[in-house]
């Protein structure tokens, strides 16, 4: 149904009088490549799909630096780049240390700011079975009730923007009361005594003040995690403000050091991303600041070893990310962008008011299989080929490389997008790009991302391989560190407590946390047929917190309403909320699922709502308040 859709695009388009007109490829190639000339330095910008393979993406930005002359290069899907960045800094590689199905032979999790159920499904399914079978225990570190939070011994619900503090308050616990792992910290880290004085200043009186969080429960979740190994910590961040998650990621990459939980099976940190090949993007070099196999735009000693390869010049200085590409369009500085793919953050807010901005574009090309917003506003469509029609490599969250081979025909039209850049590229004079299949291009990019260098499809046909291999004879690795530290040590970043900040709106004076479980036995519901079809009938509980709500003038049972930008929840006013200006509603899944089912998108999973925290409002609805 996915690939047969009838929002399949199967021609090439080209807007002619305002109007989107099919063309052949001949004419609408020749067209992109012409208008583009116009563009080339930093007034164009790049944004690739995370399910581009690693051949897709690794051509898109080749295509960027060595055609285009710019670093504005990204993918879509890379909102929190800073989940990966700390774990280069400090331990080596900008990648998870461990894999997936070590997880269930963990005794120890800690999740942070994770809607992992709905997010990262596969990750879920291994720690669960841990937790059901009574081996493992869980801490949980989210304002949000989420499928997981049911399965936690440690719940902790801190003040927005306070994780920070609450994580050093836990490390400082552990060496307040020597629970710490001695021998792994002066074997295998650098500046431990500097690290430990800046810890002192984590006093858990002043933490639990930031945070909101009581000392004795700060206590024990301290104790809870460092009570055992191996403990693993997995992260998204995906409630806490873009200005701290580089720190956040930081402290946990510290937590992991000071209980020797790095260089261990089943321990380890897992940053969460959310594309299907975010991984692979970073690997191959799609991203703003980072060259393909991690090299940091700033070296120069990187930037030659690259341009070496591709016998073509690259600008030294960082270009704009998918974060910052709403704004640079609208200050003017991108005036020309080609996307890749669908992809959520279009629509959902994570990148700001993108589909307005982008109407203000000079030029807009879009690479995609199916209709969409976005190529409803290009002016220029060029079809592209599903997954299921594609051939390529994926490198998934646990450093899997893994091959994917074409399980259909192309329908239509649609060309394999490293092909459409390809031929853009040399109908723009540039040399490089005359690739003819998938496989020189993993081997070009294999040569230059050092941690590939032993894979190829060949091995890649009996099995995906976690990277480093360096080496065809060399066996692949499922975690990492094992030895690394008896040569060079892991870097402990110091810590400073600070009060909690983010940023808020006068108008919407509340934060609303909201969750999303399978079920909650104590809340009545019905099953409503509508439209020949079962849906969920209940009423919504909201829960605020009782200072709130003697400001609002609410009393427990009221009938309220909580208004953002956009959207309103009513629901019954509980007053048990655990922080004040917190609000906390959570919803069914399955109420989730007939919104989907109600969805004509061809890939309605693109319209699902995350679970941000939300600015927001709360009153009495005007019929009641009237009443009152």
């Amino acid at each position: 149904d996915f690939v047969n859709n009838r929002n399949r695009l199967n021609k090439p388009l080209i807007r002619r009088e305002g109007v989107l007109q099919e063309a052949t490829w001949p004419e609408a190639l020749d067209f992109v490549a012409d208008k583009l000339k116009t563009y080339v330095g930093d007034s164009y910008a790049m944004l690739a799909s995370s399910r581009g393979t690693n051949e897709d993406n690794y051509i898109a930005q080749k295509f960027a630096r060595t055609v285009m002359n710019t670093n504005n290069v990204d993918v879509s899907s890379n909102t929190r780049p800073e989940l990966l960045n700390p774990l280069q800094e400090q331990l080596g590689h900008p990648s998870a240390t461990n894999s997936i199905w070590e997880l269930e032979q963990a005794s120890r999790f800690l999740v942070v700011s994770s809607n992992m159920t709905e997010e990262q499904n596969v990750v879920a399914v291994p720690i669960k079975k841990a937790l059901t079978q009574g081996t493992a225990s869980l801490i949980v570190i989210d304002q949000r009730e989420t499928e997981l939070t049911r399965y936690a011994k440690v719940w902790l619900k801190p003040r927005p923007g306070s994780e920070v503090a609450l994580i050093g308050g836990m490390i400082r616990v552990i060496f307040d009361e020597s629970i710490d792992d001695h021998d792994f910290l002066a074997e295998s880290c650098e500046d431990v005594t500097e690290f430990r004085n800046a810890i002192w200043g984590f006093d858990l009186i002043q933490v639990e003040r930031v945070t909101g969080v009581p000392q004795s429960q700060i206590r024990a979740a301290a104790r809870e995690f460092a009570a055992s190994k191996p403990a693993a910590i997995l992260y998204a961040l995906e409630t806490l403000p873009r200005a701290i998650r580089e720190e956040c990621s930081r402290a946990l990459v510290n937590l992991a050091l000071v209980t020797g939980n790095v260089g261990k099976k089943s321990a380890g940190l897992f940053p969460l991303l959310t594309g299907a090949n975010d991984q692979g993007s970073r690997d191959v070099g799609c991203a703003p600041d980072f060259l393909p196999g991690h090299r940091n735009l700033t070296s120069e000693q990187g930037r030659q070893r690259v341009a070496g390869a591709w016998n073509a010049q690259i600008p030294p200085f960082r270009g704009v990310g998918a974060l910052d590409i709403t704004s640079a369009i609208n200050d003017g500085k991108v005036k020309a962008l080609q996307v890749i793919g669908n992809n959520p953050n279009f629509t959902n807010g994570e990148l700001g008011d993108f589909l307005e901005a982008a109407k203000s574009l000079d030029f807009l090309v879009v690479q995609d299989a199916f209709s969409s917003e976005l190529t409803e506003i290009a002016d220029v469509v060029l079809p592209s080929q599903t997954f299921a029609e594609r051939r390529g490599t994926y490198t998934n969250l646990e450093r899997r490389v893994q091959l994917l081979r074409p399980a259909l025909g192309v329908k239509g039209d649609g060309e394999a997008d490293w092909r459409t850049i390809c031929q853009i590229a040399q109908r723009m004079g540039a040399s490089g790009f005359d690739y003819t299949e998938e496989d020189p291009i993993f081997d070009e990019l294999n040569n230059i991302v050092r941690v590939y260098g032993g894979l190829s499809y060949g091995r890649l046909e009996a099995e995906g391989l976690q990277w480093p291999c360096l080496a065809a004879d060399m066996v692949d690795t499922p975690y990492l560190y094992e030895r690394t530290f008896e040569t060079r040590k892991a870097k402990l970043v110091n810590m400073t407590l600070a009060d909690a900040e983010y940023p808020m709106d006068s108008q919407y004076p509340l934060l609303l946390a909201h969750g999303r479980v399978l079920h909650q036995p104590d809340v009545d519901m019905d099953i409503v047929e509508l439209n020949n079809k079962n849906s969920i009938n209940r009423q919504e509980t909201i829960k605020v917190h009782p200072d709130d709500a003697r400001t609002l003038g609410i009393s427990e049972g009221d009938w309220i309403e909580v208004v953002a930008a956009g959207s309103t929840i009513e629901g019954a006013a509980n007053l048990t909320g655990h922080q004040p200006g917190i609000v906390n509603v959570t919803t069914l899944f399955g109420e989730l699922i007939s919104e989907l089912e109600a969805n004509s998108s061809s890939d309605p999973l693109q319209h699902i709502s995350t679970l941000p925290l939300t600015p927001v409002k709360v009153a009495k609805p005007v019929t009641q308040a009237a009443a009152d």
